[in-house]
């Protein structure tokens, strides 16, 4: 069974790992949302969904046609992410609120691994880094012209309204369950809207936090998506140098876009007292991985421009 973070962490009775999750949850929509998946081993081989068999109609006495789904054989490798949090035993010593000192350098290490997950969670290559997963970019494969890629021209153009439902549209068996943007495709999306003569419709996550929705579709901001692509014949050929983004719409779930993680999913592991420093240490990771296990669950619009 898949549960996203904030579920999983009401199952432990950590209350420095329920802390660690909380941080990194409350401001993320992707973490917010995505759900885990726990494997046994340090991999998944998982068939992609690529196409659905014919059917047809036939008469009495026809010859019945034989006709197959088609699959991608894929394997999603679980990475090793986080990081050491030091708390010096002077500062313990002569601060009277010493918690305080502790959960505030912990608070700061879940931040940078949030940040760090929200950055490979879009650009992760494992060609070009194998330490790091594959990300949504390369799950989806925007270098290539394909049905879930969706291109604002072949350069890049203006986001128009159209393009918006286009991409909506290209996720299929349901609407998707977030567009994912960058905070510069948001302010146009809002200047589109207004000029239009209407309002995004608003709601509130389970921290109160506000969110925007487009077409019931919630919209989630992710600080990592760069406006700085190239596209060249509409096709995305570098991030940076360019002046176009991309806006992904996604489904989330087990037939759908997917965390893997190990047992335990994150993990806030106090090491103890160092040997070479006057200080103690608490250890942040997490076993962590994406799978897309069918390619029609996700799709992404590319050469979004100002």
């Amino acid at each position: 069974m898949a549960l996203t973070l904030a579920e999983a962490v009401k199952l432990s009775n950590d209350m420095l790992l329920q802390g660690v999750v909380e941080t990194i949850v409350k401001d993320s929509p992707v973490l917010q949302r995505l759900p885990f998946i726990e494997i046994v081993g340090n991999g998944l081989t998982y068939n992609q969904e690529k196409t659905l068999p014919g059917i047809d109609f036939y008469d009495v006495g026809d010859t019945w046609a034989e006709s197959t789904p088609t699959f991608e054989q894929l394997t999603a490798n679980l990475k090793i992410m986080g990081g050491d949090a030091d708390v010096d035993n002077f500062l313990k010593s002569t601060r009277s609120n010493i918690q305080d000192l502790e959960a505030a350098v912990i608070e700061l290490k879940a931040k940078a691994l949030r940040d760090k997950f929200e950055d490979i969670f879009i650009y992760g290559d494992s060609a070009t880094n194998a330490k790091e997963f594959d990300g949504l970019r390369k799950l989806i494969d925007t270098e290539t012209a394909g049905n879930q890629v969706i291109a604002v021209g072949d350069t890049g153009a203006t986001l128009t309204l159209a393009k918006l439902d286009e991409l909506i549209d290209a996720v299929k068996g349901g609407k998707p369950d977030m567009l994912l943007m960058s905070r510069r495709s948001r302010r146009k999306l809002n200047a589109l809207v207004r000029a239009a003569g209407g309002m995004t419709e608003t709601d509130r996550d389970q921290w109160g936090n506000f969110i925007q929705l487009w077409d019931s579709v919630p919209i989630g901001v992710n600080d990592w998506i760069l406006d700085t692509h190239v596209l060249v014949g509409g096709v995305e050929t570098d991030t940076t140098g360019g002046a176009s983004s991309t806006i992904y719409a996604v489904q989330f779930g087990e037939g759908a876009l997917c965390g893997l993680t190990s047992p335990g999913h994150l993990q806030a592991e106090p090491v103890g007292p160092l040997e070479n420093k006057d200080a103690s240490r608490t250890r942040v990771k997490w076993y962590v991985s994406l799978a897309l296990f069918s390619s029609v669950k996700a799709a992404a619009l590319i050469g979004v421009q100002d």
